[in-house]
């Protein structure tokens, strides 16, 4: 690869399926320019990847490229050992921003946060700080939307746009002109609260203050765009049935995602196993009518499918902030009318298509209209059962203080699958009583 020229657009698609060897490789034939544009855009693991491939005498330039927030996510990258070689190749300032940083939860605002911000007086004149803000504006590249306005204490006292500076006439006052109803989040704010929060004010800023109002940092949206994808990516591998990779797919060790796969398969095999148990106690009715047996995938699966809808749909609804604890009544209400609709439209199809292979093939006996009206009823209740479990049990869990993406679609159906068998058999003692029971 080392005689190879690549471009940075080149370079970056190729990038999922090259080694550690080979992404540094084609990092170092880029042009200067082109490598810091390209190495700014990576991820904090691919960053730290690359720097730890570098020479040694290379690694200080590329992480001191970095502000403290980003160079803080590379260290915490980093596997413990090499954390405090990396420190030391930040310059003072930068050392001692990061190391604060790193004191912070990684999902935590605090952890999140950028320390350096534009922050001016409030008795500066919109003139002084439009010139201050120039002089300073190396330093706070990402810095762009807002100046906050702060005491000499630190505590935020209002916010102003850039281009309300610009806009506004340099002799007034910055404490005229800025607004003081300030969206700010606390340090020990969740990330995924955050995201909550930069949603609902559409913001491209916010500022991370303690609990005396001091402001600490700032949190853009750029950084929100990174929290959304990696807590969305969570929950759908959590809804898939397994435990959050926490590295992208082709980049986790073999081993490791067999253990993050093979915990809950092995659980949900074991709940699979109760379904062969219920089966095993209608073992009697089964024998006296084979046909039976013919149904119960059908039945089965319908529940366990409209059961992974409602779990997925409460699961989404609860991450989205569009539903809460005390909703619990009024979305199990929804789905049990839901589920009623469903089962019904499912037992009509079910209905129809066993009179149709009885008119066809008559495959099912003489009594062929009751083991329709066995399945019609069975899917009825089975598909109900799946909506109100699979809405239910979110909220479960949220009480538990467990994560409700937990509530995976494969287990709402391994546990549908087990109650579904006990509804089906159990419609059909009482519908074919005295004819092929």
């Amino acid at each position: 690869m080392a005689d190879k020229t690549f471009t940075p657009s080149e370079l970056y698609e190729a990038w999922p399926v090259l080694s550690d060897t080979e992404r540094v490789e084609g990092f170092e034939l880029l042009a200067r320019d082109e490598a810091e544009d390209f190495f700014l855009q990576l991820s904090a693991r691919d960053k730290t990847q690359v720097i730890q491939g570098l020479a040694p005498g290379e690694r200080r330039l590329w992480i001191r490229l970095l502000p403290p927030d980003e160079a803080a996510d590379v260290i915490q990258e980093s596997a413990v050992h090499e954390r405090e070689g990396l420190l030391t190749l930040l310059d003072d300032q930068t050392r001692s921003e990061v190391k604060g940083l790193l004191d912070y939860a990684e999902d935590d605002a605090g952890g999140l946060m950028n320390p350096r911000y534009a922050r001016l007086r409030p008795d500066m004149s919109v003139n002084e700080a439009v010139s201050y803000l120039r002089r300073d504006a190396r330093s706070r590249a990402k810095a762009v939307y807002y100046a906050y306005v702060v005491d000499p204490q630190e505590r935020l006292l209002g916010v102003i746009s850039f281009r309300d500076l610009l806009t506004t006439p340099g002799e007034r006052l910055i404490n005229e002109v800025m607004r003081t109803d300030v969206v700010t989040a606390p340090e020990d704010l969740d990330q995924e609260a955050l995201s909550h929060l930069f949603a609902r004010h559409n913001l491209m800023m916010i500022p991370i203050v303690d609990d005396e109002k001091h402001i600490k940092g700032i949190v853009t949206v750029d950084d929100i765009i990174d929290v959304v994808q990696e807590e969305a990516t969570e929950d759908i591998q959590k809804i898939g049935g397994m435990a959050a990779l926490e590295a992208p797919y082709l980049q986790i060790p073999l081993v490791r995602m067999i253990q993050k796969r093979a915990g809950w398969l092995a659980i949900l095999f074991l709940g699979e196993m109760l379904t062969a148990t219920a089966m095993g106690y209608f073992e009697a009715e089964i024998a006296r009518a084979v046909v039976l047996a013919l149904f119960v995938p059908l039945i089965i699966s319908s529940g366990g499918n409209s059961g992974s809808q409602a779990s997925t749909l409460v699961v989404r609804a609860m991450a989205l902030g569009e539903v809460r604890l005390r909703d619990w009544w009024r979305v199990v209400r929804r789905e049990v009318i839901t589920g009623l609709a469903l089962g019904s439209i499912l037992a009509t199809i079910g209905l129809a298509r066993i009179l149709l292979w009885q008119s066809l093939f008559g495959v099912y006996g003489e009594h062929y209209l009751l083991v329709g009206l066995t399945v019609a009823f069975s899917l009825i209740g089975v598909v109900l059962w799946g909506t109100t479990a699979g809405s239910l049990l979110p909220f479960v869990l949220r009480l538990l203080k467990f994560d409700p993406a937990s509530a995976s679609a494969p287990f709402v159906a391994t546990l549908v699958d087990v109650i579904g068998v006990v509804i089906y058999f159990s419609v059909a003692a009482m519908v074919l009583r005295g004819t092929l029971l």
